[in-house]
C-alpha cells in the first residue's frame, strides 16, 4: 500500500468543521486584507513563540526578505548563512544586493557550525542567519555569543522549526528577528503561501508593520520603500485554527521519530544509517525525518529508487549545497569545499514522519529500506 511522504488530507479531516466555519465567516465579512483575523493570529502566534511581537507576512521567503530590509542590509554588506539550506536563505541576501557568506554545517544537526562562524566575520558582516533545519534549532547559545561579541544582529530562519526550542525558549525568540514559513507542508501550514516575522524589539516591530504595506504609515504616506508583504486574512484565520492543534501534531511527529529509532535499531540498520538525533537542550519538532546513508550517494540513490518503486514517499532536502547552485557560482567562497554540507547533499533522505502515520506504515518503510540496502552498494562514494 502506498505511503505518502505527507498526507495533509488526514490532518484536514480532523479540523474540517472548524476551518469551514471560520472561512465562511471571512467570506461573509468580505474583509480579506489584514484586519481582526490577522490581529488575533499575530497576538496568539507571538505568545506561542515566546515573542513580544509577530507580524504576519505573505510567505517565509518574504519574512526573510523583509527582515533584511528593515535592518538596512544593502549592496556591499555580507550576511553569514549556512552552506546547506533551502534556497531562500541565501537567495534573499542576493536580492537586497548583499553577499551571502557560506559556512559549513555540523552533521550532528545539519545546522550551521558555530565553530566556523567567527573566521568568516569581516567589517562588512551585517547579520548572521542561522537556519533551524528540519525542525531542530541551531546552537543558538554559541551563535548569539559570537554575534554579541561583534555587535552583529541574528536573524533566525525558523521556516521549518515552529514550536522547536533551545534551552526552553522557542524558535523565533532566540535572535533579534525570527522568520517563519507557513507553506502547506510545514508543521503549521496555511492553505497557500504565508509567513510571519517575530521580534521583541518594539521599534523593529513597528518598522516591519510598515514595510509589509510598502513602507506606508499613515496610508499613502511612505517613509520607506517596503513591499506588498501582507498575509491574507483568510490564511490568518486558518492558521489561527491550526495553531491550537500544533503542539499535539508536533508530539505526534516526535512519537513517530522515537518509533523509527527503535525500528531501525531492531532491523540492525544503524551501522549504515545515521538517524536524526535530538541534541541536549533542544526540542526537535521533526518537520522532516532525515536519515543519512554513510555508504554515500550511490546507496542513497538506490534506496530512494527502491522506495519510490514501492510507492513510499521520500525526498532529498537538498540535492545541492547553496555554493553549488549555478546562480551563486561567482559569489566569493562558492568554489570552496564545504565537506559536511556536501555529505548532507549526497547522503540524506527524508522519509514519512507526519503525525497521522501508523506504526505499521513505519514498519513497512524500515523493512523496505532494509531490503534496498541488501543490494545497494556498500562503499563510500
Amino acid at each position: 500500500m502506498p505511503i505518502p511522504l505527507l498526507d495533509l488530507k488526514l490532518q484536514y479531516a480532523t479540523i474540517r468543521d472548524e476551518v469551514l466555519r471560520v472561512t465562511e465567516e471571512v467570506y461573509e465579512s468580505q474583509y480579506f486584507i489584514l484586519g481582526k483575523r490577522v490581529d488575533d493570529f499575530e497576538r496568539d502566534f507571538a505568545a506561542y513563540c515566546h515573542s513580544k511581537h509577530a507580524i504576519g507576512v505573505s510567505s517565509g521567503t518574504d519574512a526573510l526578505l523583509v527582515a533584511l530590509m528593515v535592518l538596512g542590509i544593502k549592496p556591499g554588506d555580507e550576511v553569514i548563512v549556512p552552506a546547506y539550506s533551502f534556497f531562500a536563505t541565501a537567495g534573499v541576501v542576493d536580492r537586497v544586493g548583499a553577499t551571502p557568506v557560506f559556512v559549513d554545517i555540523d552533521l550532528a544537526d545539519y545546522n550551521i557550525d558555530p565553530q566556523l562562524i567567527e573566521r568568516k566575520i569581516t567589517k562588512r558582516t551585517k547579520a548572521i542567519m542561522p537556519v533551524h533545519l528540519y525542525g531542530q534549532t541551531a546552537a543558538m547559545g554559541e551563535i548569539n555569543a559570537i554575534a554579541k561579541k561583534h555587535g552583529i544582529p541574528v536573524i533566525e530562519d525558523a521556516a521549518q522549526a515552529v514550536g522547536a526550542a533551545y534551552e526552553g525558549r522557542r524558535a523565533g525568540a532566540l535572535g533579534l528577528i525570527g522568520c517563519f514559513s507557513f507553506f502547506p507542508s510545514k508543521n503549521l501550514g496555511a492553505f497557500g503561501d504565508a509567513g510571519a516575522v517575530t521580534t521583541d524589539d518594539e521599534a523593529l516591530a513597528q518598522k516591519l508593520v510598515d514595510y509589509r504595506v510598502h513602507g506606508g504609515r499613515p496610508k499613502y504616506y511612505h517613509h520607506y520603500v517596503g513591499g506588498n508583504f501582507r498575509i491574507d486574512a483568510l490564511q490568518a484565520a486558518i492558521l489561527h485554527i491550526k495553531l491550537a492543534h500544533l503542539d499535539s501534531w508536533s508530539e505526534g511527529r516526535r512519537r513517530n521519530a522515537a518509533s523509527y529509532g527503535k525500528l531501525f535499531a531492531k532491523a540492525g540498520l544503524t551501522d549504515r544509517i545515521v538517524l536524526p538525533k535530538e541534541l541536549a537542550g533542544r526540542h526537535h519538532v521533526y518537520n522532516q525525518y532525515v536519515i543519512r546513508f554513510t555508504d554515500g550517494r550511490e546507496t542513497r540513490e538506490a534506496v530512494m529508487a527502491h522506495l519510490k518503486r514501492d510507492g513510499i514517499g521520500c525526498e532529498v532536502y537538498y540535492p545541492l549545497t547553496l555554493p553549488q547552485q549555478p546562480c551563486f557560482k561567482n559569489v566569493p567562497g562558492a568554489a570552496d569545499r564545504y565537506p559536511n554540507s556536501e555529505a548532507a547533499a549526497d547522503q540524506t533522505l527524508a522519509i514519512p514522519v507526519f503525525p497521522e502515520l501508523k506504526e505499521s506504515q513505519m514498519e513497512e518503510v524500515v523493512s523496505e529500506i532494509a531490503k534496498a540496502l541488501k543490494t545497494a552498494p556498500a562503499h563510500v562514494s
